[in-house]
């Protein structure tokens, strides 16, 4: 009886410890630790001592889950292991209409090949066709692709 509760302490903990190693190997050894304290349940106490042992550990199993993913974020330390702020980015693109197309705008950076430009004055990501373009140079834009333009020198 104490080896199947040692396999089943050993394999939860081996689970809970993939909020610190993630990567699936410390997790799949926990499972295959619990598995093997369910086979041992069965050679010492047969098909029903398996079954009860089998329940017991996967209510072990939603408890350490519910503790890690419930009650430790809510924690001093869960606080520092979980990503709480969701990330905000937007991207240029809608700003580059076609009607841009064709007119003259002034680098921000060096274009090496991108870099950003001017252009009625809003900042643009930019891609020189035309190679290195220095800072501060007057450029063409001559179409646009994802989410940049494309420019060339005058």
């Amino acid at each position: 009886m104490t080896t199947i509760v040692i396999f089943f302490v050993v394999g939860v903990l081996f689970i809970a410890a993939e909020v610190f190693l993630p990567g699936g190997i410390v997790g799949a050894i926990g499972g295959l630790v619990i598995i093997g304290g369910v086979i041992q349940a069965y050679s010492e106490f047969g098909a029903q001592g398996a079954f009860i042992a089998a329940i017991a550990a996967i209510l072990l199993l939603v408890g350490a889950l519910y503790f890690e993913f419930k009650v430790l974020p809510n924690t001093r330390m869960g606080s520092h292991l979980f990503l709480k702020d969701s990330v905000q980015a937007r991207v240029d693109y809608s700003d580059a209409a076609d009607d841009i197309i064709g007119q003259i705008c002034t680098t921000v950076t060096a274009l090496g090949p991108t870099g950003f430009v001017i252009v009625n004055g809003k900042r643009l990501e930019a891609f020189s066709k035309s190679g290195f373009i220095e800072k501060n140079t007057e450029v063409k834009v001559t179409g646009r692709d994802n989410f940049r333009i494309i420019v060339s020198k005058i």
